[in-house]
């Protein structure tokens, strides 16, 4: 998470004037940037703090007033190297799709795996399971397992004008990771060596 200070312009609808200023401001800075991907920034978690509000002015014939906010957000911006536990939500045979609960668009690609690895179709739910086979056990990962990954690359993808059809929905952020280390990969397959740690 990282602490970003933002200046803005801000238009307040005439309705919201009746309550208190800072509180109308925050707001309408949520409804602006809440659950937003800002390009090179990250993921807007939440707005922290109102630093300053200033230069009140009404355009004519608008009726809005304008501002001039001084504000911090909270952002979701991994770096490169950084150890982060999510939720398996896909298993393809191109590797794992991760969630954070607020945040879906974390990949790990098959060729960041530990190895040796191995893929085995399960018919009955549709899906495709990834096995490590360390030594003589076979270790899986199934859908839903906690897995501890470390961020190899953050994208801002740029808008694509046309989007094809049966492709997924455009992600303005996307995270890649590999489990391919030592303690990485679905927490359950650590739990005993935490322990005797």
């Amino acid at each position: 998470m990282l602490k970003k200070p933002q200046c803005s312009t801000l238009r307040l609808p005439p309705s919201l004037l009746s309550h208190r200023l800072k509180d109308a401001v925050e707001g309408e800075l949520e409804n602006l940037f809440l659950d937003k991907v800002i390009s090179n920034l990250g993921l807007c978690i939440s707005v922290y703090d109102i630093e300053s509000i200033t230069d009140h002015f009404i355009l004519p014939n608008d009726g809005h007033p304008t501002l001039t906010v001084v504000f911090t957000m909270i952002m979701f911006r991994p770096f490169e190297g950084e150890i982060i536990t999510a939720k398996v939500i896909e298993s393809t045979a191109d590797g794992l799709r991760l969630s954070l609960g607020f945040f879906d668009d974390i990949y790990i690609p098959n060729h960041r795996f530990p190895i040796p690895c191995h893929k085995k179709d399960d018919s009955k739910k549709n899906v495709v399971l990834w096995y490590w086979k360390p030594f003589d056990d076979e270790l899986p990962i199934y859908l839903k397992d906690q897995i501890r990954f470390q961020v190899e690359s953050v994208n801002y993808p740029k808008i694509p004008i046309e989007q094809p059809e049966n492709s997924k929905p455009f992600a303005p952020l996307e995270v890649k990771g590999s489990i391919d280390f030592d303690g990485l990969g679905p927490v359950q397959w650590w739990q005993d060596v935490d322990e005797e740690a």
